[in-house]
C-alpha cells in the first residue's frame, strides 16, 4: 500500500502521556521533527532527556492560543492530549473535560488550520462506540450522545463531532480518528490508569479481582496506528486499535505471573466495590493522590461488561496495524517501572 503523504514536522498535544511520549519517540525515529507540547517543561526535559529532535512547547490545552504560534512550520497535528481525572481521581470534573477535551479541541484545529496545517489526527477513544455484550464491535457502532452516562465518554463523543463538524466546513482539511483501548506501556510517568492499576497490583494493594472486561493496547502500537493514520487513512475515517479483550481474572494473574508476586483470587461484588469506591474517593479529596477505583470506574465496569469485543479489520488492512502479544506489553509495563525506581526489583527465583 502506497503512501499518500508522509510528515515531515509534527505537532503533538500531550506529549509527557503515555501515548503521546511513545508516539513522539516514533516520529523522531522515523526522521520527523517534533514540537511537542508539555504542561510542565521540567517534566518534559525528564521524559525526553537524551531524546534528540524535540523541540518542548510549554503550555496547556485550556488556552490554546497561549501556544498557538508554534503550530507555524507545522504540516500535521497529533492531538493526543485529553483530560480523564475523574476515572481514578474521583468526583465529577465535567467543566475540565468539557474546557480541555471539546473546546480545547475546536480551538486546536481551528489554530493548525489558520497556520496552514492541513493533517489532523484526533485520538478518539473506544468510548465513542457501543453494542451488545459479547458481540464485536467496529467503528460504525457509534455509541449516542443520549448513551454517554460517563463525563468522560460525552467529552469525547464531542470532541469527534467537532472534528467532524470542521471537515465538513473546510473541504480542504484532512483529519482522521484513532480509537485506542486500555492503553498500557512503559514511560508512563503520569501514571495514567493502568501504570496506577500495575504499581497498585504488583504492590499488593489490590484487595480481589474486579468484575468486567476490558481491551488492552501497547501505547506504541497506537502511536503507530497514529503516524499511519496520517499517512494512509482516509479523511473523517475512524480506525480502531483497541487490542485485545481481556477479563481481569486473565489480566491481574498475568501482570503476577510476569512480576513474580502473588495476586488475588477472590471476585470482589459489585456492592463492595461501591463500598470501596466511596471510601477511595474521600481518601483522594484528602490526600490529593490518585486512586485505583472510583465511583465513575465502578459505574462503567458495571455498565460495559462485555463490550469489549473489538473488530480491527478496517485498521489492519487499512492501515497495516498489528498488535504486539499482551504478555510483551506488561512484561515492558512492569520492566520500565522497577527500572526507574517505582517499583521494587524482582526477587530471584
Amino acid at each position: 500500500m502506497e503512501k499518500t503523504y508522509t510528515p515531515r514536522s509534527a505537532f503533538v498535544t500531550g506529549a509527557t502521556g503515555l501515548l503521546g511520549n511513545n508516539l513522539v519517540r516514533e516520529l523522531v525515529a522515523r526522521g520527523v521533527s517534533v514540537k511537542a507540547l508539555v504542561r510542565s517543561k521540567a517534566k518534559g526535559l525528564q521524559q525526553f532527556a537524551g531524546v534528540k529532535g524535540v523541540e518542548l512547547v510549554q503550555g496547556d490545552m485550556a488556552d490554546v492560543p497561549a501556544f498557538s504560534k508554534a503550530l507555524q512550520g507545522c504540516d500535521v497535528v497529533f492531538h493526543t492530549a485529553a483530560f480523564f481525572r475523574d476515572n481514578f481521581k474521583g468526583g465529577s470534573h465535567w467543566e475540565e473535560l468539557r474546557r480541555i477535551n471539546v473546546d480545547g479541541t475546536q480551538q486546536l484545529i481551528e489554530r493548525a488550520y489558520d497556520a496552514g496545517i492541513r493533517r489532523f489526527v484526533q485520538t478518539s477513544s473506544i468510548a465513542v462506540l457501543n453494542g451488545e455484550p459479547g458481540m464485536p464491535i467496529d467503528e460504525t457502532c457509534l455509541r449516542d450522545l443520549a448513551d454517554a452516562d460517563d463525563d468522560y465518554y460525552r467529552s469525547k463523543i464531542l470532541a469527534d463531532q467537532v472534528v467532524s463538524a470542521f471537515l465538513a466546513a473546510h473541504s480542504d482539511m484532512h483529519a482522521s480518528f484513532v480509537l485506542p483501548g486500555w492503553m498500557w506501556g512503559p514511560a508512563d510517568i503520569g501514571p495514567t490508569s493502568s501504570g496506577q492499576f500495575v504499581n497498585d497490583v504488583v504492590l499488593g494493594k489490590l484487595p480481589g479481582l474486579l468484575p468486567g472486561s476490558f481491551s488492552v493496547v501497547d501505547a506504541r502500537d497506537v502511536a503507530t496506528a497514529q503516524i499511519s493514520a496520517a499517512e494512509l487513512g482516509q479523511r473523517g475515517e475512524r480506525y480502531l486499535a483497541a487490542g485485545r479483550h481481556m477479563t481481569m481474572q486473565e489480566l491481574v494473574p498475568l501482570v503476577g505471573k510476569i512480576a513474580g508476586i502473588k495476586t488475588p483470587t477472590r471476585n470482589l461484588p459489585f456492592l463492595l466495590l461501591y463500598l470501596l469506591a466511596a471510601a477511595q474517593e474521600l481518601y483522594a479529596r484528602i490526600s490529593g493522590k490518585p486512586i485505583l477505583l472510583s465511583l465513575a470506574t465502578v459505574k462503567l465496569m458495571r455498565k460495559e461488561t462485555g463490550r469489549s469485543h473489538f473488530n480491527h479489520t478496517k485498521s489492519e488492512q487499512k492501515l497495516q496495524l498489528k498488535f504486539r502479544p499482551v504478555e510483551q506489553t506488561v512484561a515492558d509495563t512492569v520492566a520500565w517501572y522497577r527500572s526507574n525506581g517505582w517499583l521494587p526489583s524482582a526477587s530471584p527465583q
